[in-house]
């Protein structure tokens, strides 16, 4: 399904009935990356698979955004779709695109879950962070993840995005609006997101440190971390099952400091 946002056509999918999911997926991949994690919340909610603008079957901006931008965007998919008050679960850069559309009031939400989330001001440059998660993230969690039907297609199409040569064809307007929004930092604005909030991290995650989901829980009032110490940047696919079982609680219940070992 298609619904145009601004002059952008994007892509989505819906599962389920109940109430309302929205999953966004990270940078460089699309919503197939988070469709592992619905085969349980279909069965109580109406879940939306999105390909946020300028990534899977979703339209290139003609312009670089920034984390704003990325905001206005949930927010107007949100009221496009008459979608109210939903949960709202993001992994990397779609965790950024759900801290700034909460933090800064733009859409009001349930309950949200931050995967490995993006959003922290990284120490080292925009190009190492761009490389580590496009190339060292991607090559490790490929040889992890079951072949199963719901993720082969994803696998594929990442594994023939990993690469230098593969990073320096990528549009342009990608480039530059990494290079804006890694500028960008969250911390200033995590203490206004008031709803429960469930921090799902990797460990040895590289690109988004355990030391930004450890910052996240000390700024947003009602928070909690589930933490897999051998995780990558991919953790929830590394752990589908387990964090599959950890979204059910936190549906349902408060989810409190948690460390899986």
């Amino acid at each position: 399904m298609q619904v145009k946002i601004k002059n952008w056509n994007i892509n989505y999918e819906v599962e389920g009935k109940g109430e309302p999911i929205i999953l966004l997926h990270g940078w460089l991949t699309d919503l197939e990356s988070m469709r592992p994690l619905t085969t349980n919340l279909v069965n109580n909610f109406k879940v939306y698979l999105v390909d946020v603008v300028g990534f899977g079957k979703s339209d290139l901006p003609a312009e670089p955004l920034n984390s704003k931008d990325f905001a206005e965007f949930l927010k107007e998919f949100m009221e496009k779709l008459n979608i109210e008050n939903p949960v709202l679960i993001g992994h990397s850069n779609g965790g950024r695109i759900i801290i700034n559309a909460v933090g800064n009031n733009m859409v009001k939400a349930k309950k949200i879950v931050l995967i490995d989330s993006a959003g922290i001001k990284p120490k080292r440059s925009s190009e190492y962070y761009i490389k580590v998660a496009v190339y060292k993230a991607g090559k490790m969690f490929l040889n992890i993840l079951p072949n199963t039907k719901s993720i082969k297609s994803f696998k594929e199409r990442l594994r023939n995005n990993i690469g230098s040569s593969d990073y320096k064809a990528s549009p342009v307007v990608l480039k530059d609006t990494m290079k804006i929004i890694l500028n960008e930092d969250v911390k200033n604005i995590l203490p206004n997101i008031k709803v429960p909030t469930l921090l799902i991290w990797g460990g040895l995650d590289t690109a988004t440190p355990i030391s930004d989901a450890k910052t996240m829980e000390k700024l947003i009032p009602d928070c909690g971390l589930v933490e897999y110490p051998y995780g990558t940047h991919f953790s929830y696919l590394e752990n589908i099952e387990n964090c599959k079982l950890v979204l059910d609680s936190f549906l349902n219940w408060e989810v409190k400091e948690c460390h899986i070992v």
